[in-house]
């Protein structure tokens, strides 16, 4: 580690690896120690499905019974109440289209979250600033944090942004994003008019490798989503999935894939860096539908060097979201899995997701 009066430069990404190297991982099973939520993850051979439970004759003549029960009940209620609705029958609301889920997405406790205070930290000659925000997190049971890039003129403006959201590797600050020169390069790349303003938000993670996955009762994949809804209801977003992106390095990586097809209606960018994939082939086959109707933009890139994750990773998997609707790029550059890789090719990734929320902005 490099340390001078001004910031602090990782040598590394952390002391993080998963098992299994080369594209025969790509559908694996995490290891006993990570977490397997949600359980949609699949194994390779999966066995043959055992017959439903309401599948067999018996539970058919419970079922039917069930339902003639069911339905006497409703029309007492009917007979002592008058009309009701599915919605006061059944105590939710029913299906709504994709079109109109995105809004209508948050938990009634997440929309009744108090909002966290954005301070200031720092600015810059170009204008714009770097603001941090810490809340009692419902998904950690503890303490949430974010730094926020605002850009130049953001104060001054009525217009409503696209959204970065940039997940941490394994014990890595939300500061090394920073530090690989995030604000500057943003600066640079909308003054020139290469992408369109956007907001960035660099969600501090948690400690060891907890991959962004949801782990007894610190929630960090909930986590993600709770985040972003809170940012939807603080700052000046565009709030549609087409103007969202999500991305993030090795560990960060991994996350930024998981949440992105885990809810494939929340984010329309998804970039992974230095990272890998195992076990996502289920939720990558189960988003086929959603995939082919909104499309998916995505980029992957490995370092050709990393001995931690496997590089040769990318290009399957970039493949197989290509199969299933998305628009996938990968790449393998020259450099290791350390910080100095990740900022030789920032300016790309960000030109890569600026161009694909452009049009939502």
């Amino acid at each position: 580690m490099k340390t001078s009066r001004t910031q602090m430069w990782l040598e590394n990404l952390g002391e993080w690896s998963w098992p299994g190297r080369g594209a025969e991982a790509v559908e694996a099973l995490p290891p006993s120690w990570v977490p397997v939520f949600p359980p949609r993850l699949e194994s390779i051979a999966p066995a043959a499905a055992a017959p439903e439970p309401w599948q067999s004759p018996r539970a058919i003549r419970f079922g039917t019974g069930a339902l003639l029960s069911a339905l006497a009940a409703i029309c007492a209620m009917l007979a002592l109440n008058g009309p009701i609705g599915l919605e006061r029958l059944v105590g939710a609301r029913t299906a709504r289209s994709t079109e109109e889920i995105l809004p209508a997405i948050s938990s009634t406790a997440a929309s009744a979250q108090p909002l966290p205070t954005l301070r200031m930290l720092s600015h810059d000659a170009a204008g714009s600033s770097i603001d941090r925000a810490s809340y009692p997190s419902l998904a950690l049971h503890g303490q949430g944090s974010f730094l926020a890039y605002l850009p130049a003129g953001y104060a001054k403006t009525s217009r409503h942004y696209p959204v970065l959201y940039l997940l941490t590797g394994n014990d890595q600050q939300n500061t090394a994003f920073l530090q690989i020169g995030l604000q500057a390069e943003l600066d640079r790349l909308i003054a020139r008019h290469a992408i369109a303003p956007v907001i960035a938000v660099m969600i501090q993670g948690g400690p060891g490798s907890n991959n962004w996955r949801n782990r007894g009762t610190q929630h960090y994949e909930s986590y993600i989503l709770e985040v972003q809804e809170l940012i939807d209801r603080t700052l000046p977003t565009v709030p549609a999935r087409a103007a969202r992106a999500v991305m993030g390095d090795s560990m960060g990586g991994y996350g930024a894939m998981n949440i992105a097809l885990a809810d494939p209606y929340r984010f329309g960018v998804v970039e992974s860096w230095l990272s890998f994939f195992n076990g996502l082939g289920g939720a990558l086959r189960a988003d086929r539908p959603v995939l082919a109707r909104l499309g998916l933009h995505a980029f992957l890139y490995g370092g050709e060097s990393d001995r931690i994750a496997d590089p040769e990773e990318d290009a399957p998997f970039a493949a197989a979201l290509r199969a299933a609707g998305a628009d996938a790029k990968s790449a393998i550059y020259p450099g290791e899995h350390n910080l100095e890789t990740l900022q030789a090719h920032l300016s790309s990734m960000l030109v890569f997701a600026g161009h694909r929320l452009s049009a939502a902005g």
